[in-house]
């Protein structure tokens, strides 16, 4: 019988290189992510946006031609807010939640409370991601096919301008002092504007950044960070330049920054991946983990109360051929959508 007690050389030379590395710093930190629940909801559609309401706690999701209003601390869908066409992304002013319609080229708006449609605004051609600034008082729908961003008047319900942007825009943030920047997927690069004025500011290039989709903000620190082809392009707010570069998975299409623990998320729906990084300083960032979550799942939501992360995928079938789409794009199976959750 071995003596269990006597440690072999081997066995003292790890532990004193563990020590070492230790010591010096060397062993890598994580960040504590993982899946902690995953609930299918089912229904029918793909999806978009996850966005979360700060007056209820109210996690919504966009599908298609509804979105799913859902419970995160259980994962029970509360309602279906039903009757829409195209919907992407959902912004939340006071009682009201604003929902953008690709579709039919308008906002929806709804009650926040009993969550039945008020009424619809007309806005620029395939409205795509929106979003509320708390400095103009404005929300901004940002529109694929016109290429520009509608300001409205939550107050009024009235458009009070349009900015044309000179590309396809994406996700967009504010500085939380009146600008905005937006990415514009087609030039990879990110557009400032005022967001009183509605005056351009600046065309900033995102090389090596392709195809910018999701987008997040260090306001704090003036950072705009853009998912790209496997990167996040850090941008200096002042400047326009980017900065740094982070590494991430593939298929991105969200972003996220906590500023309570400094970690920036990237959504990898091709890699399956959750990416988080560390922000060491404004310009420098390093990568914990790539946590495993599904394929498919490209867009999330945080809870900076809770620091929860969701996600969400469908399991897809390949789509129909015709002649003039020998190759369509997969389709999402009915009933196989779910929500994923990850904390630390």
């Amino acid at each position: 019988m071995k003596n269990l007690f006597r440690a072999s050389p081997l066995r003292i030379f790890g532990t004193a290189l563990c020590v070492s590395m230790l010591a010096t710093g060397a062993v890598a930190a994580t960040s504590g992510y993982h899946v902690v629940r995953t609930v299918t909801l089912g229904g029918e559609g793909g999806f978009d946006y996850l966005n979360m309401d700060p007056a209820t706690g109210h996690l919504f999701i966009t599908r298609g031609d509804h979105v799913m209003v859902v419970d995160p601390d259980t994962g029970k869908l509360l309602t279906d807010i039903t009757g829409l066409s195209g919907v992407h992304g959902t912004a939340f002013v006071g009682a009201r939640v604003y929902i953008s319609e690709g579709g039919s080229n308008k906002v929806s708006v709804v009650d926040g409370k009993s969550l039945k449609k008020l009424s619809e605004i007309a806005v620029g051609t395939r409205p795509d991601g929106i979003m509320y600034d708390p400095t103009s008082k404005r929300i901004f729908t940002f529109n694929g096919t016109s290429n520009d961003a509608t300001a409205i008047d939550p107050v009024t319900g009235k458009v009070t301008g349009t900015v044309a942007l000179g590309g396809k825009p994406e996700a967009a943030s504010s500085d939380g002092a009146g600008m905005i920047y937006v990415n514009i997927e087609d030039k990879s690069e990110l557009v400032a504007f005022d967001a009183r004025t509605l005056k351009v500011k600046g065309h900033f290039p995102l090389a090596p950044c392709e195809g910018p989709s999701g987008q997040a903000a260090d306001i704090a620190h003036g950072r705009v960070f853009s998912g790209c082809d496997g990167l996040i392009a850090v941008t200096d707010m002042k400047t326009g330049k980017v900065v740094t570069t982070i590494k991430i998975g593939d298929g991105v299409d969200a972003n996220r920054f906590d500023p309570a623990t400094g970690l920036v998320f990237s959504s990898n729906g091709e890699s399956g991946t959750l990416t988080v990084a560390h922000e060491d300083s404004p310009d420098k960032y390093t990568v914990l983990d790539n946590v495993p979550t599904a394929i498919g799942a490209r867009t999330m939501e945080l809870d900076p109360k809770t620091h929860r992360v969701f996600v969400a995928t469908v399991e897809t079938k390949p789509g129909n051929p015709t002649a003039d789409r020998p190759r369509p794009r997969r389709v999402p199976v009915a009933g196989t959508f779910r929500l994923i959750t990850l904390s630390r």
